[in-house]
Order: structure tokens, then C-alpha cells, then sequence
């Protein structure tokens, strides 16, 4: 049988197509789809997630206000200090949405739950979007200690490397990259526990063939060669991501982002995941749509390094 006709551009799904969905032919088990790593819902806080009312909804987050702190002089008296209540305001202005078209006869055909796979799917993809959206964007936001070929606020001379002039790493130097990226941290008191890294996997690659393949100098019991978990490296634990910034001009260079969870707060919702009926055919549209918001809430908290091979 020649199967139901289809028009131009409309995918075939049956054993004649390439996707192969009939159960005739198809095992009913399906490849598993490999999805860019998505990071920033384990290095932001998500602590106002449930706040959302939708898009264009706003949280107020209340900041603790820093207390001075002045020498005491007997019987020169007390100036009270009344410290300024900050708030940062986290808005839910950026959406997300996909739509996907299901015919009644692949719907029919088909042994396994199409329209369960391509929602799952777009939702997986939402997250994708959204992650590459933010991971992109924070680095301008970031304070201008914990940046550049000057970083530090105390130091004035840790090199992170900038679009003009990124810094570059190899397996002899990543690790004493990643340590002077913790001594930014620690010059603007940042705490030892929730530090997080993000890297591009090529930076990745140079960690495992640096020294610490060597389980020993690991702390592992096992090589990072063999179980390809980095773990965490100076206090950090290290993500990593295709969705990084990267720049060809004026020369090749990777961003790479390193901070703690109280610098950064996300919070995202699906808000619709529907299907409904096709007005132009048979069958059914599968479409949903995320409302996000991001903030950097302690740009001393959050540092970014442009970097090269």
C-alpha cells in the first residue's frame, strides 16, 4: 500500500517514510535523545519559584542591609545607624513556546504515544531555550572586581581574560585557572559552600587530562578518566555546558561563568501544555509555552572569564 497521501513538507511517519512509527516494522522502543546539559536551575536560587503568577508577574526580593561598623571612643556617644532596606525586583518577562501539528492517522497508527513524546519533548526544549537564554546574558551583570585581566577586589591582578585578550588555558594551567577564580570569590567573602563553575566541554577535556586524572590527587578512589565525573575542583563544583557565550571576533574565545547559588535567582513555570484540535486538518496541535524570570541578586557573588585554548 502507498499509505495515505501527504502534502509537501508534511513528514511520513509509516514504513515508507524515515521515521518509522508504524508498528509493523518499529521495535516500540526508542532511542534516547541526548539534550544540551541545562545548569542554571542547580546554580540559581529558585527560592521564589513559587511566586509566579505569569508572565509579567514581579517578586520583590528583600536584601539584608549591611550594618557599619565604627571605632568606639569612651564618652564620644553613639550615632545609630538606620540601614537601608534594598530590595531587588525579579521579573517574569521572558517566555518560551513551541507548537507541534499530529495527524489523526499517525496518532492512529502508531503503538507508541506520540503526542506524549513530542510534549515531553518541547518541554525538554523549553528548558534548553531558557538556559541558553540566561547563561548568555548574566555575564555583563557580574561586578567589575570579578572580571577582566584586573580582577579581585583586593588584588587588582587576576588575569580572567576579555573578549580582546582571553585567557589561555591548557591541562598544565586549567587548574591554577580554576584556583584563581576562587580567590576572586574569596576577596569579596563569598562562602566556601554553594560555589559552582560552569565550562565549556573542551575546558572540561583539558581538567580530565590535567593532573587530576591521577585518582590520588583526585581525592578519588578512581581516575576522572575512567568515571568522567570531575566533581568538584578549590571549593567548586563544576557544571558543564554547550550553552555558554563563545565569540569569533576579534578572536576566538569561550566564556566561562563561576559564582555561589545566592549570587543568581530563576524561577520559571510551565504555564499551559495543551492539545488541541488542528483547524487545518485532521488531528491535533501539541503547543505549550514557559514564563521565566532571571536576576543577578549579588553581582559580587558571580564572576565571568573569557578563555582560550
Amino acid at each position: 500500500m502507498a499509505g495515505v497521501p501527504r502534502a509537501s513538507g508534511i513528514p511520513d511517519y509509516g514504513p515508507s517514510g524515515t521515521i518509522n512509527f508504524d508498528p509493523e516494522i518499529y521495535s516500540g522502543k526508542l532511542v534516547e535523545k541526548f539534550y544540551k546539559t541545562t545548569v542554571f536551575g542547580e546554580i540559581a536560587s529558585t527560592d521564589y519559584e513559587g511566586e509566579i503568577a505569569g508572565f509579567g508577574a514581579q517578586v520583590k526580593i528583600r536584601t539584608i542591609p549591611d550594618v557599619t561598623v565604627s571605632d568606639y571612643v569612651i564618652g564620644a556617644g553613639l550615632s545609630a545607624q538606620y540601614p537601608t532596606n534594598n530590595s531587588v525586583t525579579l521579573a517574569i518577562d521572558q517566555a518560551k513556546s513551541f507548537a507541534v501539528a499530529l495527524s489523526t492517522v499517525d496518532s492512529r497508527q502508531s503503538d507508541l504515544d506520540l503526542a506524549d513524546i513530542f510534549a515531553n519533548d518541547g518541554s525538554i526544549q523549553l528548558r534548553i531555550a531558557a538556559d541558553a537564554d540566561m547563561l548568555v546574558t548574566i555575564p555583563a551583570d557580574v561586578s567589575a572586581d570579578n572580571q577582566g585581566p584586573s580582577a579581585g577586589a583586593d588584588s587588582n591582578d587576576i588575569n580572567l581574560g576579555d573578549s580582546t585578550t582571553p585567557r589561555q588555558i591548557t591541562a598544565a594551567t586549567v587548574v591554577d585557572f580554576i584556583v584563581d577564580c576562587g580567590t576572586v570569590l574569596d576577596e569579596q567573602n563569598v562562602s566556601d559552600e554553594g560555589r559552582w563553575f560552569v565550562l565549556p566541554p573542551w575546558a572540561i577535556a583539558l581538567i580530565k587530562k590535567s593532573d587530576l586524572r591521577i585518582a590520588s590527587l583526585a581525592g578519588d578512589g578512581v581516575s576522572i578518566l575512567r568515571n568522567g565525573k570531575v566533581g568538584e575542583i578549590d571549593r567548586f563544583t563544576i557544571y558543564q555546558s554547550r550553552n555558554l557565550l563563545t565569540q569569533t571576533s576579534p578572536g576566538p574565545g569561550s566564556y566561562a561563568m563561576f559564582g555561589h547559588s545566592a549570587g543568581l535567582t530563576f524561577a520559571s513555570q510551565i504555564v499551559e501544555c495543551q492539545m488541541i484540535d488542528n483547524p487545518n486538518d485532521f488531528g491535533y496541535i501539541i503547543r505549550g509555552l514557559m514564563v521565566f524570570g532571571y536576576e543577578v541578586i549579588g553581582p559580587s557573588y558571580v564572576g565571568t572569564a573569557v578563555i582560550k585554548k
